[in-house]
């Protein structure tokens, strides 16, 4: 089994495996687009721009052919987020009303403003499943590595990301623990106390994990680099997506002036 595979047997990544056009990318292509797309989108405020880009989002998904379910459950915690705006926005904003109720109204710039938003945010996550979402931690950490970015940044993000996943595991087993010896919470001072050592605990445990992969890490001759035997061979396909990349971009901000 590859490194990239071992590494996908202990975190769950759905879209980094597949055979699809997106796939077969060179990852600094999709790393480099991907951010340059997503600031350019952040950035627009004309809805036929805004509009462009959500649907060319659309595309890239299809294209990486991602699992509608998965993409779906992803697209529900964001949708939570702005459902809170929708509630929000539209009753704070200044400006023309729109309809009025009691003390309460809506107001133009209001939905506007969450409209944008909305759109702005459902592009980028699109886009950003379908391009870096696609790839393991391991070849992203790599790609970033060939990119040039800090070493250091590099490293803590593959260990931040490889690690939150053995700390929910230490919680899983404090948790377990805490309810074999009968805790019930309930809304008094022992419950939280023993919140509090449970955050306390997994706060000691996690400290003493870090020391221990310091440690065997330093034994087996790590010295601040990853080494990896893994290329990017050239296509021919990164160019058209970089062609078909810039197109796109240049047109967003064609359509956001006129």
């Amino acid at each position: 089994m590859t490194l990239d595979g071992i590494f996908n047997v202990m975190i769950y990544e759905p879209f980094a495996f597949g055979r699809s056009w997106v796939h077969s990318l060179d990852p600094r292509f999709r790393v480099v687009f991907a951010t340059v797309y997503s600031f350019t989108v952040a950035l627009l405020n004309q809805f036929p721009s805004l509009l462009f880009a959500l649907a060319f989002s659309l595309v890239l998904a299809l294209m990486a052919r991602l699992n509608v379910r998965d993409v779906s459950k992803r697209l529900f915690v964001v949708f939570l987020f702005l459902l809170l705006i929708w509630v929000v926005l539209p009753f704070t904003f200044e400006g023309e009303a729109v309809y009025s109720f009691g003390t309460l109204a809506i107001t133009k710039p209001g939905l506007v403003f969450s409209a944008q938003i909305t759109i702005k945010s459902i592009s980028i996550l699109l886009a950003f499943m379908a391009t870096i979402a696609t790839m393991t931690t391991v070849t992203l950490g790599r790609a970033l590595n060939r990119l040039h970015i800090p070493g250091k940044l590099v490293h803590l993000l593959m260990i931040t990301y490889r690690y939150i996943f053995v700390i929910e595991q230490e919680y899983q087993r404090l948790w377990t623990a805490i309810k074999i010896r009968g805790f019930r919470p309930k809304t008094n001072l022992h419950s939280y106390k023993t919140y509090a050592y449970l955050i306390g605990m997994l706060f000691v445990r996690a400290s003493i994990r870090a020391e221990r992969v310091s440690q065997a890490m330093r034994c087996r001759g790590f010295k601040g680099r990853f080494y990896s035997l893994g290329s990017f061979p050239p296509s021919s396909r990164n160019w058209v997506f970089s062609a078909l990349m810039a197109s796109v971009i240049s047109l967003l901000i064609i359509l956001e002036i006129s």
